[in-house]
């Protein structure tokens, strides 16, 4: 009975189906539930079958139970380590001006004069 799951629980189940926007999960005989694309793991899943195939048993936590509508929603990724946040450079960000006088040593010409200097590269 859908009485017996409460949000928060962790419990085993077997995938029934799986659709596009998630994999169905079977808790006991009668009670089934949703596992959405976006709760199988942490990071993009662009397919569900990908990650789970039907008759795989999974462990799942509870995250949510409408029992008026008779359904539960259901998370893999709760259950998994939390990947770390990318490192972020020590070295302080260029501004753009930096980065435009690093690229551009001759600071900012005229197009007649840009324009001689290239015919001479072009030459050479």
């Amino acid at each position: 009975m859908i009485k017996d799951f409460k949000v928060g629980d962790v419990v085993k189940g077997k995938v029934t189906g799986i659709q596009p926007y998630g994999a169905f999960v079977s808790l006991d005989e009668d009670t089934q539930g949703l596992v959405h694309i976006s709760e199988i793991t942490y990071g993009y899943v662009k397919e569900v079958s990908e990650f789970l195939i039907v008759g795989q048993e999974v462990e799942v936590k509870i995250l949510e139970v409408d029992n008026e509508s008779g359904k539960i929603s259901l998370s893999i990724r709760e259950l998994q380590e939390k990947p770390a946040a990318p490192k972020k450079d020590d070295k302080p960000r260029k501004t753009l001006q930096a980065r435009v006088d690093e690229h551009d040593q001759e600071g900012f010409n005229t197009l007649k004069e840009k324009l001689a200097d290239w015919i001479k590269q072009s030459i050479r």
